[in-house]
This record gives structure tokens, C-alpha cells and sequence, in this order.
């Protein structure tokens, strides 16, 4: 399948960007466990590019094992949006992903992310500016509609296609769903088997396992599926999903023993990149998925929510791993 200009493999596999949770640390975690066709960075505010804020600039370094790789920007200023955009081209992604689904309250309220679905005509200006700006190939990353008495996306998909971009993803959910119940795949499909349609249709939403992706596929003809809430703490689905793509046959899930020594890579990389405290604090939002399952998991995610030592996380992660020894075929 081509996507941006890239050469990908039937039934490609794409990392869902998601803020404070695909970091450098979360990408390398996931790249080493392999299955992934293309990444995404975290988003990246448009405003703190153009005023030089250190934490979006940070967010622009990527490395070549990342690649391919998209750099995501939000913002609701055609304008800044376009500036931002350029400064993106410069760390030279493979292309530039614009992020008109985040449904989170402090974006979407002020115009941007998935608020932009309120104002269709603004996210084709701005979808404009930023495809004329740059030479870089741009995709759009959005939601069916604001509410369930808006799902738009159809018409939302032909425009974005008319002004340059070349791939929509689509979240199968509306702003106002957040998070919550079933995506709805049945819209995601209309949009691909559209005729008017010419660019790649990624989906995204609810794919959990081998069978999921597969059955997105095969039920709705998208050209790649995109993972995001699933891999927390489960790196290793994209491998998994691969093999079963590939082959048919489930591949294992890994150990007690194998989970913790992935936790621990995971640990000292976010240690390495962000410093003990920093990165302590992020890995908690992952020890609840690596840890999930594990008899007395609840015990043991208090302890490491109660250190800000990495070394004191690392005995905890050790002695959890030597209670199971025993159990190596045990997964959890």
C-alpha cells in the first residue's frame, strides 16, 4: 500500500499518537518489540512551536529507528498552523499529520483538536494553508463528527481530500463519546468504499487483538489500522498482530517474567530521557497494563506508585518477577 509516498506492507500497522503517552521512551519500547509499519509522534501545539516553548521544540527530535514517522501539530490559527508546520518540515518526518480528533476539554473547547469539527470550514482553511506550506506529504487524524447528530465525516473527508492531503485516519467515535462505548467502524468503511475517495483510509478505535484487526479489514476494506489505548503497557501487540496478520497463527503472550524485563527496559529509558523523577512519573500510567491480571497487582502498583526511586522500582519490578520464576508459562 502506498501512504505518503511509502512503500508499506499489505495490512499495514500504524502507532496512534497520544499525548503523554507515545514519548520517545514509548516509541523505542514499542519499535524493539517490532510490528509496526509507521509511528506518530505525541502531538505538538502549533503556538508553542512558533514561540520556541522548549517542551513542543523537544517533541520534534526523532530518530532513524523511528522511521517512518509523522510529526502530529494541533492548533485552531490557519495561520500559526502553517508557520508550525514549517518548522515541523525541518526536523524532516516522513510526513506531517494534522490532529483535528483530540477530545480532550482544554483543546476541543478552544477551537482546536476535535473542536474543530464544529467549524468544518476553519479545518479546511486550515488544512490548506498547511498543504501549501510545506513539501512535506500532510494527513489529517480526526473523529466521525461533534455528537451523534453530527457525524459529518463523509463530508468532512471529501473536502480535506480536495485540498491536498494525502491519507485520513479516522477515530471511529464522536467528540462527545470521548473514550467511551463501541467506535463505530460501519462510518469509518462509507469513507473508504466512497468513490470519490482516492487517498488511504486508516481506522482506528477498539482494535485490541489479532482477531480485531484482522476483522476491521476484512469487514470494512480500510487500507490500515491504526492501535493506540490497546498497546499501554502492551507493547508487544503490534508484533502480535503482525504475525497473525502474516501467518494466520497467534503467537504466544509473553511471561510474567518476559512483561517485567520489558517494564524495566521501558523504566530505565524513561529514566534515561526524562531524569529519575520525570520518568518514574510517567511509567505509572504503564504499570497499570504491564502489571494487569497479576495476582496482588493492586498491591504491588501501590508500592510503585509510592517511590520516586528507579532503583527502589526496579527491586520492586525484580522481586515480582522472582515470585513467578517458577511460572514462566504463566502470562498474565
Amino acid at each position: 500500500m502506498n501512504f505518503c509516498g511509502l512503500a508499506l506492507p499489505d495490512m499495514p500497522i500504524f502507532q496512534a499518537p497520544m499525548e503523554d503517552v507515545t514519548d520517545s521512551t514509548f516509541r523505542y519500547i514499542c519499535k524493539l518489540q517490532g510490528g509496526i509499519d509507521v509511528m506518530f509522534t505525541e502531538f505538538v501545539s502549533s503556538d508553542g512551536l512558533i514561540r520556541n516553548g522548549k517542551k513542543s521544540l523537544h517533541k520534534l527530535i526523532i530518530a532513524d529507528y523511528e522511521r517512518p514517522i509523522g510529526i502530529q501539530i494541533y492548533g485552531h490559527i490557519p495561520e500559526s498552523m502553517a508557520e508550525a508546520a514549517l518548522l515541523v518540515e525541518s526536523a524532516k518526518p516522513e510526513f506531517i499529520d494534522i490532529n483535528f480528533g483530540c477530545p480532550v476539554k482544554k483543546i476541543a473547547n478552544r477551537g482546536a483538536g476535535s473542536g474543530m469539527m464544529r467549524n468544518v470550514s476553519l479545518m479546511v482553511e486550515i488544512t490548506e494553508k498547511v498543504v501549501k506550506a510545506v513539501k512535506l506529504p500532510v494527513t489529517v487524524k480526526t473523529r466521525l463528527g461533534w455528537d451523534e447528530n453530527s457525524k459529518n465525516i463523509e463530508e468532512i473527508a471529501e473536502r480535506l481530500q480536495d485540498v491536498g492531503i494525502s491519507a485520513i485516519i479516522i477515530h471511529g467515535r464522536t467528540r462527545t463519546q470521548m473514550y467511551t462505548g463501541k467506535a463505530d467502524w460501519t462510518l469509518i468503511g462509507k469513507v473508504k468504499n466512497n468513490p470519490q475517495i482516492k487517498i488511504p483510509v486508516i481506522g482506528n478505535g477498539d482494535i485490541d487483538g489479532p482477531e480485531k484487526a484482522l476483522e476491521m479489514f476484512t469487514n470494512y476494506g480500510v487500507d490500515g489500522i491504526m492501535i493506540g489505548r490497546a498497546a499501554v503497557g502492551r507493547p508487544w501487540i503490534f508484533k502480535q498482530i503482525r504475525h497473525f496478520l502474516d501467518t494466520g497463527e497467534k503467537l504466544p503472550e509473553p511471561t510474567i517474567q518476559e512483561k517485567i524485563e520489558i517494564a524495566k527496559q521501558h523504566l530505565t529509558q524513561s529514566v534515561a530521557h526524562k531524569g529519575e523523577f520525570g520518568g518514574i512519573l510517567t511509567m505509572r500510567r504503564h504499570y497499570v497494563q504491564y502489571l494487569k491480571s497479576l495476582p496482588q497487582s493492586k498491591e504491588i502498583r501501590l508500592k510503585l506508585l509510592r517511590s520516586n526511586s528507579y532503583n527502589e522500582n526496579l527491586e520492586i519490578l525484580d522481586l515480582v518477577a522472582g515470585k513467578y520464576i517458577d511460572e514462566t508459562s504463566t502470562t498474565i
